[in-house]
């Protein structure tokens, strides 16, 4: 971010951290979580580090609408060109409020749409995603037709074991 100004960090030692760091934003300031034996120059170098780890993930988080969208065409392009419009969706976006599935797709009006909660999983993931809601497109249910299409990316079955992982350890979701 150029001009943008430093984050007001603090900085937590602790005797029970060994090797680890991490750190997380609390509101306008940056904790940062270090071993209590870190020197001043480790500290500062970790600190640097972490603020770079933060703001590569937030600007992962503002992906847009518009982004997705072309993503979503590419898809199509390379696992559905068969076909056509079918399955070219009249929009594509990410939305808060479903917390209850990854995405959700309305064939009647060709509309996708993506929970925020996949903006900051691996690209694979949100792929495969986008992929199954296009797929939609094609074939409303979830019927074998339809998980032939799904099954076209070839990340499918990885990235449907993460997405479980995720929802195993943080609670149901479903497709």
């Amino acid at each position: 971010m150029a001009g943008a100004r430093k984050p007001v960090v603090e900085v937590r030692r602790s005797q029970r951290r060994r090797r680890t760091v991490s750190a997380y934003r609390d509101g306008e300031r940056v904790v940062v979580l270090i071993p209590d034996q870190f020197s001043r120059a480790e500290e500062s170098e970790w600190v640097d580090r972490m603020l770079a780890r933060l703001e590569a993930r937030e600007g992962r988080l503002a992906r847009s609408d518009d982004e997705l969208f072309d993503r979503a065409t590419r898809l199509r392009s390379l696992y559905l060109v068969e076909y056509g419009d079918r399955a070219l969706p009249s929009s594509v976006r990410w939305v808060t409020n479903q917390n209850g599935r990854w995405g959700s797709c309305t064939p009647a009006d060709r509309t996708i749409r993506i929970s925020h909660r996949i903006q900051d999983m691996p690209d694979w993931v949100i792929d495969y995603v986008l992929l199954h809601e296009l797929a939609h497109l094609i074939v409303p249910s979830h019927n074998a037709r339809f998980w032939a299409l799904v099954g076209r990316y070839p990340k499918a079955e990885r990235a449907r074991g993460y997405l479980e992982g995720v929802a195993a350890a943080g609670g149901p979701l479903t497709d």
